[in-house]
């Protein structure tokens, strides 16, 4: 038999980062290498990874890195793959030339070519394994799903899928090709499960582009348009809307303009007239009603970028007196409060708002009776949901049930659970490391729970910075505590508990020194718990202390 285990160092009870494992004898094959953007809470983050240590430990295995589309959640690990796994990637036309844009942005991987375009046609021979793919519907074009044929069967991962009968060319799904997979025999099914709580239909793109044109073709000032960069089929439908209505498209961020730029050199975004796309330096030639910002944001998260703009803080954009803010992306769960406190903002500065999600249902990802369908057509042994939440997850197994699939045969995983296929199915046979990592600018791994969690004190109760200086040989205090504070109190109205916080600190450093013993970190401490207790008792509340004892020699 042969020796096969599937695995997930992300994109499993969680929303993004989908990086999947299947290993089929000596042989790993990597199904995507996404990251996933930090809730509220995790401060300074700017993007999260999975684990890498098994695959770093086992990259003489690694045959190829496999990739369904070009978005962040799919690609946006890469550079930090690829910084110690030199294995060769592959993925159709426009996922590898985003890809490259990912890489070549990181100076560890810049010099990285091992890249292979891919199509629907295409397969790929290993020792171990035949490769080949199918074409599925996203909000990118050529979004594609993955075969891993072995001996046993097909091993099967859709990526992001929808299906939309009415989508143009470069986003329909190859139904056919689905069905012919589902012939051959699938043994296993990784299937998208982020939209998999919802029976609710999910408008076409056709049904969305008619909504986009009416509300653009019925305002008559500024519209600034929010939505994500690599959302391809968004942004071309902000192009037609433009042209039709004799609007200009002002792209506000680097990110989308190299984006756009190269969808429209591979012919995957039509624009009619290149004058159509306007710098924003060159906004102020235009009138109100001549203009479309497209508003994408740092990293493809809009919403920071919009609260930049209701408060004023934007390189280039200001919300006044008759704008439209149309926000065109659909928010996860998380960002729900987040949304509405921009919302707030945007009025607040005189603007309007209005969301694709009033009028419509949309989503990038299947509903449940898309799921159901794509069970149908490839008629799997075993069922593997994945790309979403917990209860998303359980959704897609209870929908699995619905159309017969035995309990036993679907399995929900933690991150880094090894899935071992035997005479019995698959049977978890421990795990490898998975958790997340944190990279907040060039620092990858140094921020951690305790990192996070400073943070998280120094942004709600400030910092309480004390110092001195004393001679430890002669046991007294040269220069007494003085006190800093930053986001703890307003000094000049509280400036009866610095001068007591002084005090106590000079009267718990004059009896530590009259001991016999002496320890730098001992005394730090002592200051450090004197002080906490003071503060707790007048303030409640309890600020990053920061004691700073300095010596005389």
């Amino acid at each position: 038999m042969t020796d096969i285990k599937i695995m997930a160092l992300g994109g499993v009870r969680e929303n993004g980062k989908n990086f999947y494992l299947v290993e089929v004898n000596d042989s790993i094959f990597i199904l995507d290498a996404g990251l996933k953007y930090p809730e509220n809470e995790q401060l300074g983050v700017d993007v999260i990874i999975p684990n890498l240590d098994y695959l770093i430990d086992n990259k003489k295995r690694v045959r190829g890195i496999f990739l369904t589309h070009g978005h962040a959640d799919a690609i946006g690990a890469l550079p930090y793959l690829l910084t110690n796994v030199k294995a060769p990637v592959f993925g159709s036309e426009l996922t590898i030339e985003l890809a490259k844009l990912v890489v070549k942005n990181n100076d560890a991987t810049k010099k990285f070519h091992n890249f292979h375009v891919v199509d629907a046609e295409t397969e790929i021979e290993f020792k171990d394994a035949l490769v080949s793919f199918f074409k599925t519907t996203h909000s990118i074009p050529e979004s594609l799903g993955i075969v891993v044929g072995t001996k046993e069967g097909n091993i099967v991962y859709t990526g992001d899928f929808k299906f939309d009968q009415a989508a143009s060319k470069l986003y329909q799904t190859d139904l056919a090709r689905i069905a012919e997979v589902g012939r051959e025999g699938v043994l296993a099914l990784l299937s998208d499960s982020a939209n998999a709580d919802s029976n609710v239909q999910i408008a076409s793109e056709a049904e969305v582009g008619v909504e986009m044109e009416q509300i653009i073709s019925n305002w008559e000032g500024r519209i600034i348009v929010a939505a994500v960069a690599s959302n391809l089929v968004r942004i071309q439908q902000v192009f037609d809307s433009a042209a039709n209505n004799g609007r200009r498209v002002v792209l506000t961020g680097f990110d989308v303009e190299n984006i756009v730029r190269t969808a429209i050199r591979l012919k995957k975004l039509s624009v009619v007239d290149e004058k159509l796309i306007v710098k924003p330096k060159d906004m102020h030639k235009f009138e109100d009603h001549e203009l479309i910002i497209l508003e994408t944001g740092r990293m493809s998260e809009p919403l920071n970028g919009l609260r930049k703009i209701a408060v004023g803080r934007h390189r280039y954009v200001e919300i006044k007196d008759g704008d439209l803010v149309y926000i065109v992306t659909t928010p996860t769960v998380s960002k729900e409060a987040v949304v509405a406190q921009v919302e707030n903002l945007i009025y607040k500065a005189g603007g309007n708002v209005r969301l694709i999600t009033q009028d419509l249902r949309v989503s990038g990802h299947a509903n449940g009776r898309d799921l159901q369908l794509m069970i149908n057509l490839l008629k799997p042994k075993y069922l593997f949901p994945v790309q979403g939440e917990y209860r998303e997850l359980a959704a897609h197994a209870d929908l699995a049930l619905e159309i017969g699939m035995f309990p036993e045969n679907i399995y929900i995983m933690k991150r880094g659970d090894i899935m071992v296929y035997g005479q019995d199915g698959f049977v978890h046979e421990g795990a490898v490391p998975a958790g997340d990592v944190m990279i907040d600018g060039n620092a990858i791994g140094d921020v951690g729970n305790i990192v996070l969690r400073d943070r998280k004190v120094l942004s709600e109760d400030g910092i309480f910075i004390v110092a001195l200086t004393v001679n430890k040989k002669e046991k007294k205090i040269i220069s007494k505590a003085r006190i800093n504070t930053r986001g703890f109190v307003y000094v000049k109205k509280s400036r009866d508990i610095l001068r007591e916080s002084a005090d106590i600190v000079n009267n718990a450093v004059e009896n530590y020194l009259a001991q016999d013993t002496f320890d730098w970190s001992e005394l730090k401490s002592l200051v450090r718990d004197e002080i906490g207790k003071f503060l707790f008792d007048q303030t409640k509340r309890r600020p990053a202390i920061l004691p700073v004892v300095m010596e005389v020699r």
